[in-house]
């Protein structure tokens, strides 16, 4: 190599991974969202197992939504006064110690419905401290120039995770409830090990006390904030209207005549679709108008949610869940960057609380609200119901929400006041 050649700049895929702590952040947040998504695919699989109820389903969605629903705002004070580090090693730990609860207790024939309701909501009191501190790792590791690459190379190591996770746990089931669970327990003591080796400086923060005030600080900032404010709420009713993953087994047992392996393979369709864009986004990241395209991607998301609604066929099924995860994915990485860069690192780990209270828990509620629906007027219509409702909506919040729509280039987003 030539003298000239060895001082060329290195392309930013490179320097992106030089990033210290970067890799260890990805292995650590992916090996904890693979092991929700095999503990997903085992919960819900056992739990119809065990009832044959939609209801039950539905009664799962809850049991993580309110949890989520009474500690997320909270955590994000917690979050923004203590160490985010710490916090997610220990959710981590006691996420793997859950897990291994339910592997004993399985494999001993000693749970039932409301056994399972309790793992489940101490879940989700765990992600509700959990991901508010994860997600401000991030912002602290890139600069504002790699974070849209970064966020988008996160984004599809994620969806690979959550495709190897329902497809491993479709099979694993077949060897018993307690297999996945022993699984997730290895993976989330693994993530707690590889967030624990992230070595990253934040900057010294005062102390507040736990006000009413400080813990809404999240929901104030936001409020000032209308472009963020409407991604988040367009994302809420969205998946509130159009979660369709809550009823896969319904779909998978009843309506496409298919057993827990094709239940995996539906519930790493969304995954599939989205690995696949954020692989392209992460090689030709959004340059212009990205109001306007996540605007279309919560749309054609509603479109697909239709289909698979109506599908008797396991390949469409798959095709349809896969553009409804491409889809999704292109609004969440717009959502996270306008979030993420637009918010004062002080106030990161409450802004992030209010996301992942709107955008967590609606996937709880919306499984909730999938449940109750397909329990009154079946599982078809309900899907349908759902993804005629997202339409609706994305119409309106075009509307209500103009700064949002109008939104252009996500690198010169900059933190608000």
């Amino acid at each position: 190599m030539s003298a000239s050649d060895s001082s060329a700049p290195s392309s930013p895929d490179i320097t992106l991974l030089r990033q210290p702590g970067l890799i260890s952040c990805l292995v650590g947040r992916n090996l904890s969202a693979f092991s929700s998504q095999v503990q997903a695919v085992a919960v819900g699989w056992q739990i119809y197992s065990l009832t044959h109820s939609a209801a039950s389903l539905g009664f799962v969605g809850l049991a993580q939504f309110l949890p989520m629903l009474l500690l997320t705002l909270p955590a994000g004070h917690v979050a923004d006064q203590f160490s985010r580090h710490r916090i997610v090693i220990t959710c981590q730990m006691i996420e793997a110690s859950a897990a291994f609860g339910m592997a004993i207790a399985s494999w001993q024939h000693l749970i039932g419905p409301w056994a399972l309701y309790a793992l489940v909501a101490l879940f989700g009191a765990c992600r509700a401290f959990e991901m508010p501190a994860q997600q401000t790792f991030l912002p602290a590791i890139v600069p504002t120039s790699l974070f849209p690459r970064a966020a988008a190379l996160s984004s599809s190591l994620f969806q690979v995770a959550c495709i190897a996770g329902p497809s491993l746990g479709g099979v694993l089931y077949g060897f018993g409830a307690d297999t996945c669970y022993a699984l997730c327990c290895i993976g989330f003591a693994s993530s707690a090990l590889a967030t624990a080796s992230i070595r990253m400086r934040f900057p010294e923060r005062r102390r507040q006390p736990i006000t009413l005030e400080s813990v809404m600080g999240g929901i104030a900032f936001l409020r000032r904030q209308r472009p963020m404010l409407g991604a988040i709420s367009l994302d809420l009713f969205a998946v509130l209207l159009g979660g369709a993953t809550a009823l896969l087994p319904v779909y998978a047992e009843d309506i496409l005549h298919a057993g827990p392996v094709a239940l995996g393979l539906l519930r790493a369709g969304p995954a599939m679709g989205a690995v696949l864009m954020a692989v392209i986004m992460t090689r030709w990241p959004i340059r212009r108008n990205a109001g306007k395209i996540m605007f279309l991607s919560v749309a054609v998301f509603g479109v697909a949610t239709i289909v698979f609604g109506v599908s008797r066929s396991i390949p469409l099924s798959i095709l349809a869940l896969m553009v409804l995860g491409a889809a999704d994915v292109i609004s969440v990485m717009v959502r996270g960057a306008l979030i993420q860069l637009g918010t004062p690192d002080e106030m990161r780990g409450r802004v992030s609380a209010v996301n992942m209270l709107f955008i967590g828990s609606s996937n709880q509620l919306g499984e909730f609200e999938s449940g109750m629906l397909a329990a009154c007027v079946g599982a078809v219509p309900a899907v349908v119901i759902g993804g005629v409702g997202t339409l609706i909506v994305t119409g309106v919040w075009m509307r209500l929400f103009p700064g949002l729509r109008e939104l252009d280039r996500l690198d010169d987003i900059k933190p608000s006041a």
